[in-house]
C-alpha cells in the first residue's frame, strides 16, 4: 500500500513538473520527464492524429512555438491515477494560456483534460503518452498559432 502511495505520489508530481518545465521554458528538464518516444494525442486542438514521435521532437516543437516574447502558464488539478505494475495512468482537468503581444488581443486560453501514460524503467517513471483533449477554448488564436519572436 505504501509503494502504491508513493508511486500515486511520483506520477502526478511528473504530470505537474512538465508545466512547470514548459512555463519556465526549461526544455532539458522538460524533455528528462519523457521516455525516447511518446504517443502524443493534440488532434482536439491541432486537427492532426495521434503519433508515436521522439520525445526530442515533441519538446522541440514546443520549444520552437514558446519562446522569446511568448510566455505561457499550465494549471493541472483533480488527478485521478491508475496503477499497474509498472505502468501508470494520470487523468486530470487542465487550464493553460498563452500570452504574446504583436497582433491584438494578446492572450489565447484553453480548457480540457490531460492524460499522461507513464512506465517505470531502471531510470524511473517516464511519460511515453500524452493527450490533451480540449473542452474549450477562447481568445486571440494568433497567439496560439504563431511562435514567439
Amino acid at each position: 500500500a505504501w509503494q502504491a502511495l508513493a508511486d500515486e505520489r511520483v506520477v502526478i508530481r511528473i504530470a505537474d513538473a512538465i508545466d512547470r518545465a514548459v512555463d519556465a521554458q526549461d526544455w532539458k528538464l522538460a524533455r528528462s520527464y519523457f521516455a525516447d518516444r511518446v504517443i502524443a494525442d493534440f488532434s482536439s486542438l491541432s486537427g492532426q492524429p495521434a503519433a508515436n514521435i521522439a520525445s526530442d521532437d515533441l519538446i522541440g516543437a514546443w520549444a520552437g512555438n514558446l519562446k522569446g516574447g511568448k510566455t505561457s502558464l499550465h494549471l493541472r488539478t483533480n488527478h485521478q491515477v491508475t496503477l499497474e505494475a509498472n505502468a501508470a495512468t494520470v487523468r486530470s482537468n487542465g487550464y493553460a494560456w498563452n500570452r504574446m503581444e504583436g497582433n491584438g488581443d494578446p492572450l489565447w486560453e484553453v480548457w480540457g483534460t490531460y492524460e499522461h501514460h507513464l512506465t517505470r524503467s531502471a531510470a524511473g517513471w517516464k511519460v511515453d503518452g500524452f493527450t490533451f483533449r480540449m473542452t474549450h477554448e477562447r481568445g486571440n488564436p494568433w497567439v496560439k498559432a504563431t511562435p514567439g519572436q
